[in-house]
């Protein structure tokens, strides 16, 4: 299986949710990367594949539970440093410029974050999703000052597009034990 793109569903409730990723996984060829609760007693699931799939995987959960959906994506093209940052491995030596997006919903902040890496020359530190955040999402991503204000941008442009912004910060010389405290 091409694994080219990532579909979300993020539910209201946590059995549509459970419901959803079953529908999903019976839709399409998909791989289930993610299924679980969040904060506030929402659930997501997040799955990956080739796009055509995806996009029909998320479309039949999307139709059938649509009195549950929060919110829907499917990136093609993911970039590959989303992975890693969801799962919070990804290791950055220095901190330089220090970009924080912030955002009400799972699913706008993950596609805030790939359209980031995509704009310009950083690297993406973490994706947190929900837990401990009462229900809301952050990425941090560093680079140089004008680069991560480019990403920082275009990121936060994506979610505000869907009224879903919180906050968007760039901290040109952070210090660094900031990054000690993100790790």
């Amino acid at each position: 299986m091409e694994m080219n793109s990532i579909g979300l569903v993020e539910m209201t409730s946590i059995a549509a949710g459970m419901q959803a990723a079953d529908i999903m996984l019976k839709t399409a060829q998909v791989e289930l990367l993610i299924s679980r609760t969040i904060c506030s007693g929402k659930y997501i699931v997040l799955i990956g594949g080739d796009v055509a799939e995806v996009q029909s995987a998320v479309d039949a959960a999307a139709h059938t539970i649509e009195y549950a959906i929060i919110d829907t994506f499917v990136i093609p093209r993911v970039h590959a440093d989303v992975f890693p940052a969801l799962s919070g491995h990804t290791k950055v030596n220095e901190l330089k410029a220090l970009g924080i997006i912030e955002s009400f919903s799972v699913a706008s902040l993950i596609e805030g974050a790939d359209a980031a890496v995509k704009a310009a020359t950083v690297e993406l530190i973490e994706i947190r999703l929900a837990m401990a955040l009462g229900g809301k999402a952050f990425c941090t991503l560093t680079g140089e000052v004008g680069a991560v204000t480019s990403a920082v941008e275009a990121g936060a442009q994506v979610i505000s597009d869907k009224g879903l912004l919180v906050n968007k910060v760039v901290i040109p010389q952070p210090r660094p034990e900031l990054l000690t405290e993100m790790i």
